[in-house]
């Protein structure tokens, strides 16, 4: 009955706007579950999340960068923490899919694996990681391969040289 109230505490919804990509939205929202529960700084059943995340193309993504961050470059995730209370956690990640193609093709995995990276490293953002310094940087990538490898994705983040740099 515990694990029931749980799930409903977390909401998760995916809006697949980038096509070229095949992914399983239950899934990576299984993924995205596991990952607030496991980093929350409070009991699950005190919070409740709700977490929106948009599979864009390049473009799109470009687009978001220069009107919120005022890059003009291409990235990979942009997440946003839109809380206003500790009890209510609202987060919205934007993750590149046309990037997630590409990165996936030239690293001999797949663009689910390379998007659920994406998502992983968007939430932990979110959750209070910073990969500032490189010691940041390899704790928080080293959490992302252990999520990924749990929820059968495998290594991705370590497995190679990376294209792009994670932001």
């Amino acid at each position: 009955m515990a694990s029931a109230k749980h799930e409903q505490d977390i909401v998760v919804q995916i809006a697949q706007n980038f096509k070229g990509i095949d992914i399983n939205p239950t899934k990576l929202k299984k993924l995205v579950k596991a990952v607030c529960k496991h980093f929350t700084r409070c009991e699950i059943g005190d919070a409740s999340y709700e977490i929106s995340i948009a599979i864009v193309n390049d473009a799109q993504i470009r687009k978001v960068n220069k009107q919120f961050l005022n890059r003009v470059h291409s990235t990979d995730v942009i997440s946003f923490d839109l809380s206003n209370d500790e009890n209510r956690k609202l987060f919205e990640l934007v993750v590149n899919g046309e990037m997630a193609v590409k990165e996936a093709a030239s690293r001999g995995h797949s663009s689910e694996a390379e998007s659920a990276l994406y998502i992983t490293h968007g939430l932990l953002h979110n959750l209070g990681f910073d990969d500032s310094t490189p010691e940041q940087a390899k704790k928080m990538h080293d959490a992302e391969d252990n999520i990924l490898q749990q929820h059968g994705f495998g290594l991705v983040y370590n497995k190679g040289k990376r294209i792009s740099n994670i932001e």
